[in-house]
């Protein structure tokens, strides 16, 4: 505890910065799955390729890819856009099959009367299917989210500021305050995003909540 009172700003700082590299590429791959999902779910062919395939890249070890990701961008070593692109990668490969299965999960009664009230195939999505698939959708981004928080501090080992930071300082001089730090900050990191997936699951989906609340 002394040790975290005298650090707090250095903690704060790697917090930060471990909130932006897990939490973009959240973002950013959800809206690079939400399309590629619907591909798959409305094109049954696609299926398979795609949820197998994108699913593959989650196998590549995140060491490997982040060292990777230079020789592939042009960027330096210790860019973050490196472990904001690789994050990005490993996020699609989970929500992809979410996506496409959280669509499936949608009644087809509901996606029939949505057409017969003169919907398009546009409008039905965003309207109808996509909030009706929110929930499995939801699930899915949970596992995403908890996976990036855990993800991004091997990117302490090529030297990106987070609070895997402290996993490596503690390491290297067997001093144990700042990785106990470093554990338990990514644990509330990982619990803040959940509630956070949570809080705006329930906002989306308030006819959840009306049923309920029936007796």
């Amino acid at each position: 505890m002394t040790w975290f009172l005298d650090h707090i700003p250095e903690v704060l700082d790697l917090t930060w910065q471990h909130v932006y590299l897990a939490g973009v590429p959240l973002l950013l791959g959800l809206l690079i799955a939400l399309p590629l999902g619907w591909m798959a779910r409305r094109y049954r062919p696609l299926y398979l390729p795609f949820t197998a395939g994108f699913g593959l890249l989650y196998t590549i070890p995140s060491l490997a890819l982040f060292i990777l990701m230079p020789g592939i961008l042009g960027t330096r070593i210790l860019d973050t856009a490196n472990v904001i692109v690789a994050m990005t990668l490993y996020t699609v490969a989970l929500l992809v099959r979410t996506v496409a299965d959280g669509l499936g999960s949608v009644p087809e009664d509901a996606a029939q009367a949505a057409t017969a009230m003169g919907f398009g195939r546009g409008r039905r999505f965003f309207a109808v299917e996509l909030p009706l698939a929110v929930p499995v959708i939801s699930a899915g981004l949970r596992v995403a989210a908890v996976s990036n928080v855990s993800i991004v501090s091997v990117g302490a080992i090529i030297g990106i500021p987070q609070l895997g930071l402290l996993f490596t300082d503690g390491f290297n001089r067997t001093f144990y305050d700042p990785i106990v730090v470093g554990v338990i900050g990514c644990i509330l990191l990982a619990l803040l995003f959940d509630l956070t997936i949570l809080g705006v699951t329930r906002a989306l989906t308030p006819w959840l909540r009306v049923a309920g609340a029936r007796p």
